[in-house]
């Protein structure tokens, strides 16, 4: 079985742009505002549509449910969603201050718990990334902030620059500044809370809705100052956690080959730059694509070009 890639799934968002086809050379829909590309996605409102080879046409859904041990594992229960969700990201506006919940406080409010990595393709200048609070900010001094409309200054701010990486556990209060690309890998989940909008109207312009409630129960209030993992031609683990792991790979032609083998586990391969071409039968992954590598099969890979991959596993137990 071939490595395989799907049909981009494109989302209007009122802080999205064109980014993505000027950067990633995407088709884009005309006249929309497209903030983000849903690359690897198995939910009950939206489902990825294989691209191409022996299993083209079929929703991640449909092949999971005919091939669930030749793309995830002996193992893995056919009628169960495929764990990470995976997402460009086109920030033209700053997006909303908001927080994903954490598995316990999603049972009570009857939502899905998200932790979600962000890896930054380009950033311009000045562009950065909020994330926990900065330290001694106190709940009740939050919820004041809050009410006076004055929660920026409380909110731990870090510059942007291509290639940081910055994992975002359930419970850490964030949002995403203008100016940034970025992929986002994260689990299967679409809940989100939105404490604060900066004043912005929707597409149809009207406030957004919030969720005050759902946030302040949970926003994690001892999260403070995360970091992000820098840049660097060093090979490293951007994120580990229980759900996945997220290693950041730099490959560069006449390198030795980028080898997978099979019956090890499945994985997702991210080329965020570069070019990479698989050996056996020459197909090649560029900048932007995703590509979900099946537990059956095995995979070798070289650069065309200077090129950093991402690779996504330990997702399946």
């Amino acid at each position: 079985m071939n490595y395989i890639i799907f049909h981009p799934l494109y989302q209007e968002r009122v802080w999205g742009g064109r980014r993505l086809a000027q950067s990633l050379g995407r088709s884009l829909p005309d006249d929309r505002l497209i903030g983000e590309s849903w690359e690897i996605v198995d939910r009950p409102e939206a489902q990825s549509v294989i691209a191409a080879g022996a299993l083209s046409g079929l929703t991640l859904r449909q092949a999971i449910e005919s091939h669930a041990s030749d793309l995830l594992g002996p193992a893995y229960p056919a009628h169960q969603p495929f764990p990470i969700l995976v997402k460009w990201l086109d920030c033209r506006e700053r997006l909303s201050l908001q927080v994903h919940p954490s598995a316990a406080v999603a049972a009570e409010l009857k939502g899905e718990p998200k932790t979600e990595n962000w890896y930054v393709a380009e950033a311009a200048s000045g562009a950065g990334l909020l994330a926990g609070l900065n330290r001694g900010v106190t709940r009740d001094r939050f919820e004041s902030a809050l009410s006076e409309h004055t929660l920026e200054p409380l909110i731990h701010r870090i510059r942007s620059c291509p290639g940081d990486s910055l994992f975002v556990p359930s419970g850490r209060i964030h949002a995403i500044d203008a100016g940034n690309l970025i992929l986002e890998i994260q689990q299967n989940s679409d809940t989100t809370y939105r404490v604060y909008d900066w004043g912005r109207l929707g597409l149809n312009g009207k406030p957004r809705s919030l969720h005050i409630e759902e946030s302040l129960r949970s926003i994690d209030f001892e999260d403070f100052d995360p970091e992000v993992v820098r840049a660097g031609e060093e090979d490293c683990t951007i994120a580990q956690c229980a759900e996945f792991r997220i290693r950041r790979l730099t490959v560069k032609p006449g390198a030795a080959s980028l080898d997978f083998a099979a019956g090890e586990q499945p994985r997702l391969l991210h080329v965020v730059n570069g070019c990479l071409r698989e050996r056996d039968d020459g197909g090649k992954l560029r900048r932007g694509d995703n590509a979900l590598l099946p537990f059956c099969g095995s995979f070798s890979f070289v650069a065309e070009e200077d090129s950093v991959i991402l690779i996504t596993d330990q997702f399946v137990p």
